[in-house]
């Protein structure tokens, strides 16, 4: 069996485009959309992944503003900055790229971003409204999953879907998505006994553990889905440094009945859910969502 591959890049692009769509029209209402990004030192992977956020944004007409803050940037200094974002009529969304200096605690940083302004959704109010079912905003990367599961017409009502990883960010929220749509899900995690016994189950695979390759063809049922979140490098051998997911590709491809590659697949969707969840935020205050 050769695996179906699930585009994520080109999805994400049709994506862009609509949304490019609804930001002229608000435009032309006299509301552009607006994005805020505070960037936190100079990690070089937050550094990449938020100058690809902005190129987004002007793609799709998304008003960006970003904000570059030293490493040593004071907590109070950045509560500061958060709330003066808060206040501003002009921006409709708020991204603080992740993760911090040490000495800045998340929780109080993320916490401090108005809920209706958080669109990341990582936000407790907005985790507690996916939780009962009444999401303000889906966290971008489980958010695009499922955008991906729908554009590849997979039936979720009664399926087994298993999740390897239990982040706040990720596995938590993508389980909840995935029991809204009728599935029967299963959160597996570092502590799970007998990990191929649950994922062989899956029809739907979505691994999320941030480890290099870890799921193998060998713990895929034959046909499944597979939707690879992980982004890693290869630690050693003769393609040491090279990106890959947390599923073994050349393996998990010859078993599954569609997969995400790695790049190409959940990444450009995590950032396309971004643009969606900022000019849903932009539409709320105009009035028509």
């Amino acid at each position: 069996m050769t695996a179906r591959i699930i585009d994520g890049a080109a999805l994400a692009a049709r994506i862009r485009s609509e949304i490019a769509q609804r930001a002229a029209t608000l435009t032309a209402q006299g509301i552009r959309p607006g994005l805020a990004v505070v960037l936190v030192g100079d990690d070089p992977a937050s550094a990449v992944y938020v100058r690809n956020k902005v190129k987004d944004c002007e793609e799709a007409g998304i008003r960006s503003v970003l904000d570059r803050l030293p490493a040593q940037t004071s907590e109070q200094a950045l509560l500061t900055r958060i709330d003066e974002l808060n206040r501003d009529p002009s921006i409709h969304g708020i991204l603080v790229q992740l993760p911090l200096p040490g000495h800045l605690d998340e929780r109080l940083v993320i916490e401090s971003i108005a809920p209706e302004k958080d669109v990341d959704g990582f936000h407790v109010s907005n985790a507690g409204a996916l939780m009962t079912g009444s999401p303000r905003f889906r966290p971008c990367t489980p958010y695009g999953v499922m955008k991906m599961l729908e554009a590849a017409g997979v039936k979720l009502a009664g399926a087994e879907a298993v999740v390897v990883g239990r982040s706040n960010i990720v596995g938590k929220p993508q389980a909840m998505l995935l029991l809204q749509e009728s599935a029967t899900v299963t959160i597996c995690h570092s502590r799970t006994r007998d990990l191929t016994e649950h994922t062989r189950r899956a029809d739907v695979l979505i691994a999320a553990v941030g480890k290099a390759q870890m799921i193998t063809g060998d713990m895929i049922k034959p046909g499944a889905v597979v939707i690879d979140v992980g982004m890693n490098r290869i630690p050693a051998g003769p393609n040491a440094g090279k990106l890959c997911g947390d599923v073994d590709f050349e393996s998990a491809s010859k078993v599954a009945g569609a997969i995400t590659p790695v790049p190409g697949g959940v990444g450009p969707m995590t950032r396309a859910m971004l643009l969606v969840n900022t000019m849903e935020a932009a539409e709320r205050v105009a009035g028509v969502r």
